[in-house]
């Protein structure tokens, strides 16, 4: 590998794309492939340097996927003509998508098998702030990639945390979603549990916030909350769809897992009336439907 490694970016999507434009900004040189033609013309736009295939994309030193889900990356790494199959022995392939352990076990004993550096990389943070830099990622693999990657990762993330050499950045993924999934579920009942008892909905998510429990999500969800904002950073489904991870992974490991199965439920109930693409703070909606509650003043 040169002095001045090259870099490849596949998905291009809700993630990457404004991942990508950080990297950019940030003086970065890096190439992009998605399968939708205005995904790659909005990433140009951007600076992004475009490519027309997979295996264009493979001719770089470093590729870095964001892709929707397993079967996604098991496509686009280990299918026949994937990236596993086109790059050179040495390169680096980092994953920073939510996957199960699984698949991403599976991609690994597949790129040791091919010479291939593989890094888990996954980004905790909304598409809402990827541009600004203040993502964080779990990386684990090969140490030594590490830390020739961390450059990089300090371009579009405010903090590395390296765990291992095998799937710990999966499962601690996983960790962070399922707390922030449990702690949607619990402000949806608190705010409605306050409604109940008479308390204006603005009042509300102020005693949440300064009180014990105001965490960062806390603070960021009553913001969008105030204004009975629920267009999507990070949809229901995508939630159901990582909860389905959390309990496979859980089921797996041989424990229980109540609050993720009840979580999970719930998100189900929301797709199935309709809020598939709302915002995961809907849970909200979901309680207040149960509650048998209507729209609140927000003006109170």
């Amino acid at each position: 590998m040169g002095e001045t490694p090259s870099i490849s970016w596949v998905g291009l999507g809700k993630m990457g794309l404004p991942i990508t434009g950080r990297m950019v900004e940030q003086g970065l040189r890096l190439s992009g492939f998605d399968r939708d033609q205005g995904a790659i013309s909005t990433a140009a736009g951007k600076g992004v340097s475009p490519v027309a295939t997979l295996a264009d994309a493979a001719k770089s030193d470093i590729v870095f996927t964001s892709l929707p889900d397993d079967k996604a990356l098991a496509a686009v790494t280990m299918a026949e003509g994937g990236l596993l199959s086109a790059l050179r022995r040495g390169a680096i392939l980092v994953e920073t998508s939510t996957v199960s352990p699984e698949i991403s076990a599976q991609v690994g004993r597949a790129a040791e098998g091919r010479g291939i550096a593989y890094l888990r990389a996954p980004v905790s943070g909304n598409a809402s702030i990827a541009h600004t830099g203040n993502l964080t990622c779990f990386v684990s693999g090969p140490r030594a990639a590490f830390d020739t990657l961390l450059p990089v990762f300090t371009a579009y993330t405010r903090a590395q945390k390296y765990l291992g050499e095998a799937e710990e950045a999966r499962y601690a993924k996983l960790s962070v979603n399922l707390m922030i999934a449990v702690s949607a579920a619990m402000m949806g009942e608190s705010i409605v549990l306050g409604r109940k008892g008479n308390i204006g909905w603005q009042d509300i998510l102020d005693v949440l916030k300064d009180s014990a429990v105001g965490s960062p999500m806390v603070h960021y969800k009553a913001a969008t909350l105030a204004k009975r904002d629920f267009n999507s950073s990070f949809s229901c489904r995508q939630m159901a769809k990582d909860l389905d991870l959390i309990v496979g992974a859980g089921q797996a490991a041989e424990m229980s897992m109540p609050l993720a199965s009840m979580t999970r439920e719930l998100y189900g109930a929301l797709i199935g009336r309709g809020e598939g693409e709302a915002d995961f703070s809907a849970t909200v909606r979901l309680s207040e439907w149960m509650a048998g509650l209507g729209e609140p003043d927000l003006g109170k």
